[in-house]
């Protein structure tokens, strides 16, 4: 018999609220325990930031879009409870 997941002792209203206002930076993920993911989400930031600041205006713009579908994923994901924290633990209420 399949024995449910524990749920995370995250709280789900302060990862959705991170994802919400801070999706692009990654904070959520840091939050969550997931470096990695959030270090990935982090750099898309920057590397956007240093097309940007080199004058490669349409690179920085697609990164950012890049990075802003993936936070909407990952925003969605989190609504809908289907995210998981970095230990593979559901967030939820």
């Amino acid at each position: 018999m399949h024995r449910p997941l524990e749920k995370s002792p995250k709280s789900y209203a302060v990862a959705v609220t991170l994802c919400g206002v801070f999706g692009m930076m990654g904070v959520h993920h840091f939050y969550l325990g997931d470096w990695l993911h959030g270090l990935a989400d982090a750099g898309l930031l920057v590397l956007a930031v240093a097309f940007s600041l080199q004058g490669y205006g349409g690179l920085a713009l697609l990164v950012l879009v890049i990075d802003a579908i993936h936070t909407i994923v990952i925003f969605y994901y989190l609504i809908v409870e289907k995210w998981r924290d970095g230990q593979g633990r559901p967030v939820t209420l």
